[in-house]
């Protein structure tokens, strides 16, 4: 206990007792201000700064709670112990919840009360170093940066900005790697509970018999190998933010469960009947399009206009025009640079993997790199062959076209005639739903009904195929120019 003396402010209307105990509070070193009422004692809360507050109950005019009341609503930083003759349990139980930190009756011992009042200083000095710290870790924490100025991105951030002060749950919906966990990490700090627990998980990093444990918790023995007792997220999360990523994945079994928790805010682990109650935002993501799931029977639509509150679109990194360049800038290390042909390479790629895939991109390339310098070379060969490719068939199509002709859909010519092989014409609309798509390989081999990776084997074949008659194409496109 500190022997500091205290800045202590006594309120009390009968003159006596409050001079006696400030006459000894100042022989024991203390600094004391003593007045008889509570309008006064408030004018000088308003001007200077105490460490405790000694109150009154009973005064006349304004009372000891209602000058406490005072306190709590004008944020006055002062410690105050209430004193009274007539004390019960419910007076105290009401002045401990309007804030105070001792209910003492009296006659009461001057030493006592000088022990209370370094407990009430010592209280006020761990308050105060508790938000000093708060404010350090706010400062050094990361904060979620969404790097870029294309208009689709501006909608997006303006949607955080009228999201994240209300409690109501979010959908974010957008390709892979467009960065949804860092938009609901960007939802939470604009959030009342910027300092409260962000919890995440990802439904689709779980066998489908351990998403309900993660979620829930169990108890145990409620299961083969649950050994232990464990709280589940919306527990550890309780009180703040838990980020439900790949929602979609979600098993169409434990979605009653988690509509619950949204509803009531009731829950029970596995293997428990006693329900638990938890307050958490929810903040949900899926690269998934949930209302076709709902309409497919794979998602509950309760559950969907539930966590649908608010929704957030993420464009994709093809979509926001001029921000690969913004992206670049921001992600390379510093001390590099990179070649302006390389940069030009990776403006006219369509970023299949979104911003995810740039990072990984400018990470391996700032690896390979010599001399602090990323050169074409340094890229990725699917990156580089994907230009070159381009390239290859802007040349092809000069060499196919008339003066004024139109371009004809050759996919339009092949039907129908029994020219083409059955290799070809398949060859020739598979890439063309691919450039529809923009050269994203999930929603073309969902448009086609094949699944991706017997895509990934016809485009292989295709490229193998295709390598020596582009060379042809280009061979004869250079002559007849």
């Amino acid at each position: 206990m500190s022997e500091l003396p205290i800045k202590i402010l006594l309120v009390d209307d009968e003159e006596d007792s409050r001079r006696s105990a400030a006459k000894w509070l100042r022989r024991k070193g203390h600094e004391v201000n003593d007045v008889s009422n509570a309008a006064e004692a408030l004018s000088l809360l308003q001007q200077q700064t105490f460490d405790v507050g000694i109150f009154d109950m009973n005064m006349p005019g304004m009372s000891g709670l209602e000058l406490l009341q005072r306190v709590h609503q004008e944020h006055l930083d002062v410690e105050v112990i209430i004193l009274t003759g007539q004390g019960t349990v419910e007076t105290a139980v009401s002045a401990m919840k309007m804030g105070a930190c001792e209910f003492l009756r009296k006659p009461c011992s001057l030493a006592d009360l000088e022990h209370h009042c370094f407990r009430a200083r010592e209280r006020r000095l761990l308050k105060k170093e508790n938000k000093q710290l708060k404010a350090v870790i706010s400062r050094s924490r990361p904060t979620a940066s969404l790097v870029g100025e294309s208009e689709p991105l501006r909608q997006v951030l303006g949607l955080i900005d009228k999201v994240g002060p209300t409690n109501k749950p979010v959908l974010i919906q957008g390709e892979s790697g467009t960065g949804k966990e860092l938009v609901a990490r960007a939802i939470q700090q604009a959030s009342p509970l910027a300092d409260c627990p962000f919890v995440t998980v990802n439904c689709a990093a779980f066998p489908e018999n351990l998403v309900e444990s993660e979620l829930f918790g169990h108890l145990k023995g409620a299961f083969t190998g649950a050994t232990a007792e464990k709280p589940g997220l919306f527990e550890i999360a309780d009180g703040g933010t838990l980020f439900i990523d790949e929602v979609g994945e979600l098993p169409l079994s434990l979605q009653p469960k988690l509509l619950r928790v949204l509803e009531d805010g009731t829950m029970r682990r596995v293997g428990c009947h006693r329900e638990r109650r938890v307050t958490v935002r929810l903040i949900a993501a899926t690269n998934r399009d949930l209302q076709n799931e709902v309409d497919a029977g794979r998602f509950r639509e309760d559950l969907f206009y539930r966590i649908n509150v608010f929704a957030i679109q993420l464009p994709t990194l093809r979509e926001r025009e001029g921000d690969v360049d913004r992206l670049i800038d921001h992600f390379l290390p510093k001390s590099y640079r990179i070649d302006p042909a390389a940069r030009e390479i990776l403006n006219r790629y369509p970023w299949p993997g979104n911003v995810r895939q740039l990072i990984n991109v400018i990470e391996r390339a700032s690896s390979l790199a010599d001399d602090f310098d990323i050169m074409v070379n340094d890229l990725p060969h699917e990156v580089v062959h994907y230009n070159r490719s381009l390239s290859k068939r802007n040349c092809t199509d000069h060499a196919l076209r008339t003066d004024d002709a139109p371009i004809v859909s050759a996919h339009s010519d092949m039907l129908g005639n029994s020219h083409f092989k059955l290799d070809e014409v398949v060859r020739v609309h598979v890439e063309e739903v691919l450039a529809k798509e923009h050269g994203n390989k999930a929603p073309t081999a969902r448009k086609l009904g094949i699944h991706r990776r017997k895509l990934y084997r016809l485009l292989d074949r295709f490229r193998c195929s295709s390598e020596s008659e582009c060379r042809e194409t280009v061979a004869s496109c250079e002559t007849s120019v």
